[in-house]
């Protein structure tokens, strides 16, 4: 079973065969593109919906491990990468548009039918991407993050991925989710599906998200994630500082927040990125 060897090789370190670690990877790679091995999957009984495949991060960790640095591509503009870390290998028949301009998908990373690859972004090792979604100009979607289906990663927007800690869970942008122009989801954050992220906010674990429409305050417990509720228009805001020195200085932090929750109207403006497609 691949878990269990990757386990076993993972455990055996610098010790285990170089041969059966790089056969292994390739066979990870060859199932995490195809969709049938997740970092993470959906699980209903997990109090955040998800829960993490440890030993896919482990099997990702024996190809940084175990591959050697090659040329990836000849002069003028060479690249060099680990050979256990190739591009992914697409085609028409593919069903995902690349537009031309400097894109790269990692080879075990999975892209669903219909995606949109605007120029330049990137896709690492690990990560999900699904049936629909577009990822626009500059934008990352990092290791073993997963990113939902109809997603809209606006340009500059940044998903962060999470190898180690191993067991940690990788952001999550589940469906119908409007991710806006430079915004920034890191540390294992989970953005339930229908929800809104506008232009430039930034939401990690240790975030505080202030939901002015209930009256609450969202945050995570340590070693949890900050879970955005489903629906949840956020913006960026700020907040004063009250201790010490920061008053005198009329200091704020940024911090964001909940302003409501999707709509009809919210809707009908997100559904304009269809002409596009």
């Amino acid at each position: 079973m691949l878990e269990s060897r990757i386990e076993r090789l993972f455990e055996q370190g610098d010790a285990a065969s170089r041969t059966e670690a790089r056969a292994v990877v390739a066979e990870l790679r060859d199932a995490l593109s195809a969709g049938v091995v997740r970092a993470a999957q959906p699980d209903d009984s997990s109090p955040w919906g998800w829960r993490v495949n440890a030993w896919v991060k482990r099997g990702i960790l024996l190809a940084f491990r175990f591959g050697e640095t090659i040329e990836v591509a000849p002069s003028p503009l060479p690249f060099f990468d680990k050979d256990t870390l190739p591009l992914k290998p697409l085609n028409a028949a593919s069903g995902v548009r690349i537009v031309p301009g400097g894109s790269s998908i990692r080879d075990g990373a999975y892209t669903g039918r219909g995606v949109i690859c605007m120029p330049p972004m990137y896709i690492n090792i690990g990560a999900w991407v699904g049936d629909e979604s577009l990822i626009d100009s500059h934008a990352l979607v990092g290791s073993c993050a997963q990113v939902g289906s109809r997603v809209h990663v606006s340009a500059g927007a940044q998903i962060g991925g999470v190898l180690e800690p191993v067991g940690a869970l990788p952001v999550i942008i589940e469906d119908d989710v409007l991710i806006g122009g430079n915004c920034g989801v890191y540390e294992g954050a989970v953005v339930k599906r229908r929800a809104v992220l506008a232009s430039g906010t930034i939401l990690t674990a240790s975030t505080p998200l202030y939901d002015i429409t209930n009256g609450t305050i969202v945050k995570a417990n340590p070693g949890e994630p900050l879970v955005v509720p489903e629906g949840a228009v956020v913006v960026p805001g700020s907040r004063r500082i009250r201790s010490e020195s920061a008053p005198d200085w009329e200091l704020s932090v940024a911090t964001p927040i909940i302003v409501k929750y999707r709509d009809g109207k919210t809707s009908a403006r997100t559904a304009l990125e269809e002409w596009i497609r």
